[in-house]
């Protein structure tokens, strides 16, 4: 797993056209303390953190890739750098601010930015004609969330997943542990001491690789 030449050539080609969302700090900001439980934390994700979350990702191989709460696109913004031309970013937000902020600032033909629930990921991408996510991404705090509505988001989000396909989660306490080791088989987990807060990160599979 990881990247490769291909990945590397075309992160040249698209880091001319696509750079990291500007005047994203105040906003994130703000947005955190209105909608605490949302984003769990109060600035967006450090390049250390990104890196190790996007490290399992074949770079070659992916075609479709969901993310899960981009926020202000920092992540966002470094997955399109490394997609291939011809790959599908589709983000999935429930924050209309981030939205808006994410259409002006990321335009990109491979990126659709969408306003709902992760647990409509499956006619999300139904709808935008989308098979089977290749690697789905995911920030958004699960581990607070109630059961009741954590629960389909992970269930949708396997089905959603194409055979040999990953799920890739960071958290800040390790809460969802238990539950994403009852919806996937395999979950591998990491640790991320630089990010304000450190990170737990879980990489899962629905089946062993």
């Amino acid at each position: 797993m990881g990247g490769s030449s291909h990945a590397d050539s075309t992160v040249s080609k698209n880091e001319e056209q696509i750079g990291a969302p500007k005047g994203d700090a105040f906003l994130f900001f703000r947005n955190f303390f209105r909608h605490p439980r949302m984003l769990g934390s109060i600035i967006p994700s450090s390049r250390f953190l990104i890196k190790q979350l996007l490290e399992p990702i074949d770079w070659d191989k992916a075609k479709v890739i969901v993310e899960y709460g981009p926020g202000v696109g920092g992540i966002t913004a470094e997955i399109l750098r490394r997609m291939r031309p011809d790959a599908r970013l589709i983000a999935i937000e429930m924050n209309p601010d981030f939205v808006g902020f994410l259409k002006k600032t990321l335009v990109d033909p491979r990126f659709d930015v969408v306003e709902a629930s992760a647990a409509d990921v499956n006619e999300i991408m139904k709808k935008l004609g989308v098979p089977k996510a290749d690697y789905i991404i995911s920030g958004i705090p699960l581990g607070s969330m109630p059961a009741a509505v954590r629960q389909p988001i992970l269930q949708n989000t396997r089905e959603a997943l194409a055979p040999g396909g990953s799920f890739l989660v960071f958290q800040f306490t390790t809460r969802v542990a238990p539950d994403l080791a009852r919806v996937f088989r395999y979950v591998k987990r990491k640790f991320e001491p630089l990010n304000i807060l450190p990170a737990h990160l879980f990489f899962c599979q629905p089946e062993p690789a």
